[in-house]
């Protein structure tokens, strides 16, 4: 059975950072495309960051510079560590993750955790 759990989400100021983790277990990251979503009350989900296979990266255009998506195989772990955060940043960060190579926001993942909330303040 698998089952992502993350954590580290919180309420931050405008300009700090959080790192999220999800913790996978029922799967071995190291043969899964992972990725991160959020969604923002009353928008729809959109995907943050996506790290495929072969350790490729995907950004959202809205997050480039400032987050970066990394995985720790040993740990079965996958990491989302977001600096400079913006109001915009809020919402509900789920980590999901597909058994296939295409690795992005358009594609169908297969498993999802109950996410993590962050809020940022001005």
């Amino acid at each position: 059975q698998v089952q992502l759990v993350e954590s580290g989400g919180g309420s931050v100021q405008a300009g700090g950072s959080l790192r999220l983790s999800c913790v996978a277990s029922g799967i071995t990251t190291t043969n899964y495309c992972m990725g991160w979503f959020r969604q923002a009350p009353g928008k729809e989900r959109e995907g943050v960051a996506f790290l495929d296979r072969g350790g490729s990266t995907i950004y959202a255009d809205s997050v480039k510079g400032r987050f970066s998506i990394s995985k720790d195989n040993d740990k079965n772990t996958l990491y989302l560590q977001m600096n400079s955060l913006k109001i915009e940043d809020t919402g509900m960060y789920s980590c999901a993750t597909r058994n296939r190579p295409a690795c992005s926001a358009g594609f169908l993942f297969d498993y999802w955790g109950q996410g993590t909330q962050v809020t940022v303040s001005s």
